[in-house]
Parts: structure tokens; C-alpha cells; sequence
């Protein structure tokens, strides 16, 4: 997909830029031009399978999950506010089913008055001090 791309839009190739942390990146350029290339076989839009802010989670997906969550003995939650409800009503359904939740990551969370413990550290460190 990057090679389809970079072919598209010669002009971009020589651009350069840091990634943040969540991938993403600061660019001060007009991307109006820039093509996108489309599905080699159907011609349409490609899209990877991930939920984009604003979109559905598929609702098997979240059935998986639920069941997932009713079998467990209770939730963990790693890197993620929970300020979006797909994730946070995972925490309501373990707290009315009085599972534990246990919450790390950085700074408030969505979850915060529900969980059993919290845990405001650092990912990669925490879970390296983790003995599986």
C-alpha cells in the first residue's frame, strides 16, 4: 500500500516527519492533492479492520467480548482511557456483575470510581516486572 501510494504521489515521498506515540504524525502540508490508492481488485475504498472513532464496533465483535467478559474473573484494562463508551461499558458490565477491574495507564480514566485497583504507571514498565 505505501509503494501504491508513493507511486501516486511522487511529491510526498520526500517528506519526512516523527511519529507520536499513537502513530500519527505532524505535517505542515497541503494534502488536498494526495491520492489514495483504491482496491486493486474492486476499485473501491481500502480500509483496514479497525473502528474508527465514530464508527460501530461490529455487533458479533462485541458479543465475543461480552462472553469473553461473563467467562472471566474479571477485566483488565492496559492503555486506554475509556473515555469511548465501546470500551468503557465493558467496565460498567464487569462492575454490575462485581468483577474486579484493574486499570494502567497514565492519568485519569473513564473507569476510575469502578475499579478495584488502579494503577497510574507505565505501560512497558509495569508489565515487565510481570512474571507470567
Amino acid at each position: 500500500m505505501h509503494q501504491r501510494c508513493a507511486v501516486l504521489n511522487p511529491d510526498f515521498s520526500q517528506l519526512e516527519a516523527t511519529a507520536a506515540p499513537d502513530g500519527d504524525a505532524d505535517l505542515d502540508v497541503d494534502f488536498t492533492a494526495f491520492a489514495v490508492a483504491n482496491c486493486p481488485q474492486c476499485g473501491g475504498i481500502l480500509k483496514p479492520d479497525v473502528v474508527y472513532f465514530g464508527d460501530n464496533v461490529p455487533q458479533e465483535r462485541v458479543n465475543r467480548a461480552n462472553h469473553a467478559l461473563q467467562e472471566s474473573g474479571g477485566l483488565l484494562v492496559i492503555g486506554s482511557s475509556l473515555m469511548v463508551f465501546s470500551g468503557f461499558r465493558f467496565c460498567r458490565q464487569a462492575a454490575s456483575r462485581q468483577q474486579p477491574i484493574a486499570l494502567l495507564n497514565y492519568g485519569h480514566t473513564r473507569g476510575d470510581a469502578l475499579a478495584s485497583l488502579k494503577l497510574d504507571l507505565g505501560i512497558s514498565e509495569t508489565l515487565q516486572h510481570l512474571s507470567l
